[in-house]
Parts: C-alpha cells; sequence; structure tokens
C-alpha cells in the first residue's frame, strides 16, 4: 500500500495593479487592476474542482475597502483576472535536488480542465479573463498589490 496524499487543485491568487504575459517577446494578453492566477491541474481533479474554485476566487475578500481592511472581492472592485496554467505547482522537491512533477496531470488531461476552469471562471464572475498560452514559454510580469498572495486547495473529500 502506498502511502500517496490526494493532491487537489491548487492556485495562487496574487492581488495585483497590472499583469500581462509575454510570448516569443509578443504582449500575449493582459491586465489592470485584479488577481493573477497560477492555476495547477491534478492528476485527481474533478468538475467538483474546477467548479468550487471558480466560485471561490472571484469571491475572496482580498482587496481594500474604504477603510484600508481586506473586505472586497475582485468582483466588487470590477477587477479582471489572468489566468496561467501552471503545472510546476505540484513540484515535489522532498528528495534530491530535481523536483519532480508526477502529480500534475499530463498536458492531454490538464488542458480541457484548464479550458473548463476558464469557461467556469468567466461564468461565475461576470469579469473580464484574460490566459496565457497553454504549454507556451512564457513571461509574466505583474506589480503585486500589497503584497497579497493567497494558496487555493480545492477542499479534500
Amino acid at each position: 500500500m502506498t502511502n500517496r496524499r490526494r493532491v487537489y487543485e491548487v492556485c495562487c491568487a496574487e492581488r495585483v495593479r497590472e499583469a500581462s504575459v509575454t510570448i516569443g517577446g509578443e504582449r500575449f494578453s493582459s491586465i489592470g487592476s485584479g488577481l493573477m492566477v497560477l492555476a495547477g491541474i491534478s492528476r485527481e481533479d474533478t468538475e467538483a474542482d474546477l467548479a468550487w474554485m471558480s466560485r471561490k476566487l472571484p469571491n475572496l475578500r482580498i482587496f481594500e475597502d474604504d477603510e484600508g481592511r481586506m473586505n472586497r472581492s475582485v468582483k466588487e472592485i470590477g477587477g479582471e483576472l489572468l489566468v496561467v496554467s501552471q503545472f510546476t505547482l505540484y513540484a515535489d522537491a522532498s528528495r534530491g535536488h530535481r523536483p519532480g512533477f508526477t502529480e500534475s496531470a499530463p498536458s492531454e488531461v490538464a488542458r480541457p480542465l484548464f479550458d473548463r476552469f476558464v469557461e467556469l471562471l468567466r461564468s461565475e464572475s461576470g469579469l473580464p479573463v484574460e490566459t496565457g498560452s497553454f504549454g507556451a514559454d512564457m513571461q509574466v510580469s505583474l506589480i503585486n498589490d500589497g503584497p497579497v498572495t493567497i494558496i487555493l486547495e480545492s477542499p479534500k473529500k
């Protein structure tokens, strides 16, 4: 019997003033104020994981209200989202010095799940949602606001 831990969809959401993706020296996508989301898709992710994450992210109260408290969501401020697929969120560096990525979904599984996640985010948030290019060599730039960075895992079942 193996002692493997169950891996769930993971996202890293950064509150940004602006963010962009450049591919091959050309700007591919960009946003103003909002969330830069790095999305990791695991081998075991399901539609339920994607749905949970797409409801959670746009409603996270991590933007400041008039009193300077984190009390507003990206939806409430009318912000934007930039979502980039990031298989390296599942890096296992517990042994040796070269991380392993066996928990990351292979691209033929991850691509349709990532596309579905973006589709759900667009419908859930009603906000502009930009993306990187799945599997491309991307240069991601951002101006972190705060900085505020939240790591989310879909709930364990």
